[in-house]
């Protein structure tokens, strides 16, 4: 019992993780339609960013991470204004395809900076478990996770109380509507990609500072954002964080439990085949917007 209360902890500081580096992809989607499929080259250069400030440039915390997100914004607004704002009014598979060209091109640049070998990540938590009850709990999972409720419950905020945010929301429903109402929606798509650069950023900081480590192999678990949004719903933010906590959390029971019976690779797979059981039976997800054309 104690542990699948670990398992089930640790999944849903993980999924939470996952949520957060969601909650970019769908922002993108609704704000402009565009399926980014790049998210994990995201999060893999916001973790190196952060570590090349925080270690080779010696800087402390406080400074390092506005300058990360700082340099993660300016991302976002290159990706937007020099890449996808050309493309627009071309057909939805160009667009498609440039996303994974500029995928490409950050793993591409992040290789020849700074090599494909392990990086240590700085230690941002105590080491030492506590206790939650009968179940130990690493600091590292705990206050990541409670960073990222902070982060979500931000979002939140900004979207349902700020002029900005409500903006988004407009430009997500309908684009012409808002745009008649005074909304720039050329500024929307900027702002959407810059929050999503800057989300992908944290979960990549949260993810290198979990794994002790920073390399290559983190662009992978960004693609664990791809069963998430499919299980919670491309255009629903509370999917995002509910499919991210659920995927979390069946990762983590398969690897405690399917991977020893089977030899191991389990936990990596499990989310992918959720994600193909939801496109044959829910493709809109659990909390998506259903899509009828009448014919």
């Amino acid at each position: 019992m104690v542990f699948m209360l670990q398992l089930i902890i640790t999944g849903i500081a993980v999924g939470g993780v996952y949520s957060l580096m969601a909650l970019g992809f769908v922002l993108i989607f609704k704000a402009s339609a565009v399926v980014n499929f790049g998210p994990g080259e995201l999060v893999l250069f916001g973790a190196y960013v952060s570590w090349a400030t925080i270690l080779p440039m010696k800087l402390p915390l406080y400074v390092a991470l506005p300058i990360t997100l700082g340099v993660a914004i300016l991302l976002g607004l290159v990706i937007e204004r020099g890449v996808l704002r050309p493309l627009i009014g071309e057909p939805i598979i160009s667009v498609i395809m440039v996303t994974f060209g500029v995928a490409s091109v950050i793993r591409g640049v992040l290789n020849m900076t700074w090599g494909s070998d392990t990086r240590p990540f700085p230690v941002l938590f105590s080491q030492e478990p506590f206790h939650l009850g009968p179940v130990p709990v690493s600091p590292v999972h705990l206050w990541s996770f409670v960073g990222v409720l902070v982060l979500l419950a931000g979002f939140s905020i900004f979207f349902k109380y700020s002029l900005t945010g409500m903006a988004m929301r407009a430009t997500a429903d309908n684009q012409q509507v808002a745009q008649s109402l005074g909304v720039s929606v050329k500024r929307v798509f900027a702002l959407s990609w810059c929050v999503a650069t800057v989300v992908s950023t944290l979960g990549g900081i949260i993810l290198g500072s979990v794994r002790g480590g920073v390399d290559f192999s983190l662009a992978d678990l960004g693609l664990k954002v791809f069963p998430v949004v499919i299980l919670g719903g491309l255009d629903s933010v509370a999917g995002a964080i509910i499919g991210g906590v659920l995927i979390g959390v069946l990762e983590n029971l398969s690897g405690g439990y399917l991977d020893p019976v089977l030899g191991g690779g389990v936990k990596e797979v499990a989310p992918f085949v959720v994600l193909v059981i939801i496109l044959m039976l829910r493709p809109y997800g659990l909390f998506g917007k259903v899509e009828i054309e009448r014919v």
